[in-house]
């Protein structure tokens, strides 16, 4: 698969490179961590939480609204699935890695999305950009073996189990956590986890 750059004009569509912020700390911070052979997801960290950039993101890039920061820490080469929120998300490479994108917009009628329209970008280490709402994503891939570390920084929240039971048609099947909207393949475990099936073609490998 060709991996671009986030410098290229096609990540406009999805995101865009934020400039300046200072993400010393927040990188320093992020360096006690776990990095496991699989891949872990922390919505909030206190200790990240209390960093001045978070402040600063919490005015800036979501005007106010009340923010959360964790972590997508661990080794990963696959898709597995698409998400979207109904907010943009924060990114902060702690360590190089691979981001697999698409546009809510090529979403069939029936929800489903042909994998074949993904693309791939490189965010370098030290990088912070904007996902916009529109875009789809999911966890990070490896841009090396040793692993990747991600901050990630959405409205309180976001991603945390849902309190009611949801309707399991149109778009409301897709509705997987709080502000968290998921189609998955079928090649993966997501199914019996409650996840809308819709990923249509390959599980998109990065190696």
């Amino acid at each position: 698969m060709i991996i671009k750059k986030i410098t290229d004009s096609e990540f406009k569509k999805y995101g865009r490179i934020l400039e300046n912020y200072n993400c010393s700390k927040l990188i320093e911070k992020m360096k006690t961590t776990p990095l496991p052979n699989d891949v872990v997801y922390e919505p909030s960290i206190k200790e990240l939480e209390d960093l001045g950039i978070a402040q600063d993101l919490k005015i800036r890039e979501f005007g106010e609204l009340p923010i959360q920061v964790g972590y997508c820490n661990g080794n990963n080469y696959l898709l597995n699935a698409v998400e979207y929120h109904r907010s943009s998300e924060i990114n902060v490479a702690v360590t190089d890695f691979i981001l697999l994108l698409g546009c809510i917009q090529d979403v069939e009628k029936d929800y489903s999305y042909d994998t074949s329209n993904i693309e791939a970008f490189l965010v370098p280490a030290g990088t912070i950009i904007e996902v916009y709402a529109t875009t789809l994503h999911y966890a990070p891939c490896n841009a090396n073996e040793n692993g990747f570390k991600c901050v990630v920084v959405l409205p309180r929240d976001t991603n945390l189990p849902l309190e009611n039971k949801i309707n399991k048609s149109g778009e409301d099947a897709l509705l997987f956590a709080r502000n968290k909207w998921l189609i998955g393949h079928k090649d993966t475990d997501l199914g019996p986890q409650g996840a809308f099936i819709g990923l249509k073609g390959k599980n998109i490998s990065i190696k």
